[in-house]
């Protein structure tokens, strides 16, 4: 009687063995499925990147207005009949009485010329 305990207790090792340790077994299964979920994240923060690329590029192609603001802010352009004027940056104190519009165009403001008088 105490060998067949033993066989069957033997028996039943080896036949869990594979489940849990074995190729396709459960610590596979969960390392595979950590492995998936930390993969979709990537790919959701993929796919808001390529979102916000594409509707950059289809603003670029569909209007001047993007690109003229690239231009401005990037490549510091100006309009023909504008006068560009840079304002320094200030000191932290004074900073915080500063215009809104001077701080929301960074520093910088393209001004019209005047209107010519005759």
């Amino acid at each position: 009687m105490r060998w067949l305990a033993v066989a069957l207790v033997v028996v039943t090792v080896l036949l869990q063995h594979p489940l849990w340790l074995g190729k396709g077994g459960w610590l596979r299964v969960w390392d595979v499925d950590r492995q998936l979920q930390e993969q979709k994240e990537n790919n959701k923060t993929l796919e808001m990147r390529n979102a916000g690329l594409d509707a950059e590029a289809r603003d670029l192609k569909q209007g001047y207005e993007a690109i003229e603001e690239r231009a401005r802010f990037e490549l510091g352009m100006v309009k023909r009949d504008e006068v560009f004027v840079q304002i320094p940056d200030r000191p932290r104190v004074e900073q915080a009485t500063a215009p809104m519009a001077e701080e929301a165009a960074g520093g910088m403001v393209a001004v019209p010329p005047k209107p010519a008088t005759r």
